[in-house]
């Protein structure tokens, strides 16, 4: 008979979820006390402040002087709807997804700005190939599926004299994973996720190649004004020195601020990497002793170490997607595993972010509880039958 015992240890913090992600640990309210709270974010200290979230990006991250970082609205959604209503149109356009947000970029280019894209797709848990893309075109994909746990595993694959540019959504990826930014024309993210910021601001960050698009081309339909990137031109460059196109919150700037300067303590991006990878090889030791789960990713080369997504695989299961929800929601009644469903559109399954802010004890912890859930929903579903 199944061991449906409890464990007797639970995690310091159950919060797993993958988006808005763990703070990092050391977060406290109380550190965002110089907060220029009531002040114009374009009074000297708040400058000050956007200026430094964007220089100390570009310092942990890596990202080439020459590269324009700019805080932008509405999240990585924002700043990926940027990029795209403004540089594409120019040349042909590939559009590649294999989970639900680059499924989202497709439908805004081929049904709202009616481009007749190249569209390159693949199930959930597989990737497409990117040796058949065509980067004379430009293209837009997802470095890491949020929703599929399946990212791209490096940019091999993606030419340096390529014609066309190179448009990625890294929201779930920059601060865990190692961008070649010499392959990246386009980089979005935002706070929420491998930082563990608050929400509603995005972040863009251009090459020199994207910089001249902007200048050359204009589009055939109207920008809205948080779109617009440039003035008579010419790119408007007090953008990517934190003059912001509408009003930021500076709590959440100094937030920010807070996690880059955290990050920093822990060795900048190779410690994040570090962590994020440590939290994945206890899921994968946890997975590999475990005959009933397995990760949803196909190709282990192409496992996220930041959303990492799972599967029920037992046969007894009746009902996937029933069973997977009340995994989860025992999981979040016990407070020791909070919002890790699968996302809506994925497969049914679990979501667990082991981003660097998440600790591996807590992961460590949180395992035997979901042996534990499981085992328990198991004994009552066969009660109920």
């Amino acid at each position: 008979m199944a061991d449906t015992t409890q464990p007797a240890t639970r995690p310091a913090n159950p919060r797993f979820s993958s988006g808005p992600c763990a703070k990092p640990p050391v977060h406290d309210l109380a550190k965002l006390a110089d907060a220029p709270l009531g002040r114009s974010h374009r009074a000297a200290v708040g400058k000050a402040k956007l200026k430094a979230a964007i220089e100390e990006t570009r310092e942990i991250l890596g990202v080439p002087e020459d590269y324009r970082i700019g805080i932008v609205p509405a999240s990585d959604t924002g700043a990926f709807e940027m990029a795209m209503w403004s540089m594409l149109g120019a040349r042909a356009v590939e559009m590649i997804a294999w989970e639900s947000f680059g499924a989202g970029w497709v439908t805004d280019v081929v049904k709202q700005l009616k481009l007749d894209a190249t569209v390159r797709t693949a199930d959930y848990g597989d990737i497409v190939d990117f040796t058949e893309i065509n980067f004379d075109a430009d293209v837009c994909f997802t470095w890491n599926g949020t929703t599929s746990g399946v990212r791209l595993p490096n940019g091999d694959a993606i030419p340096a004299n390529r014609a066309g540019l190179t448009l990625c959504d890294a929201t779930s990826a920059a601060f865990a994973m190692d961008l070649p930014w010499d392959k990246l024309d386009v980089t979005t993210f935002s706070w929420q996720k491998v930082l563990g910021g608050e929400a509603a601001h995005g972040m863009l960050i251009l090459s020199p190649r994207a910089v001249e698009r902007l200048e050359s081309y204009t589009p055939a339909w109207p920008l809205p004004k948080i779109f617009r990137m440039t003035k008579g031109g010419k790119l408007n460059e007090g953008i990517f020195r934190g003059e912001t196109i509408n009003t930021p919150s500076m709590l959440a700037v100094e937030d920010y601020l807070l996690a880059l300067d955290w990050a920093r303590s822990v060795g900048g991006l190779d410690g994040l990497i570090a962590r994020a990878d440590a939290n994945t090889t206890a899921i994968t030791a946890f997975v590999e002793a475990t005959p009933w789960i397995d990760f949803l990713a196909v190709d282990p080369a192409t496992r996220s170490n930041t959303s990492v997504c799972l599967k029920f695989t037992d046969a007894r299961i009746q009902d996937g997607a029933t069973f997977a929800k009340a995994v989860a929601k025992r999981l979040a009644d016990e407070d020791v595993a909070l919002d890790i469903g699968a996302y809506r559109d994925a497969p049914a399954g679990l979501r667990i972010w082991c981003g660097g802010t998440v600790e591996t004890s807590d992961i460590e912890a949180m395992l035997p509880w979901l042996a534990w859930a499981f085992e328990t929903e198991i004994a009552a579903q066969a009660q109920a039958a």
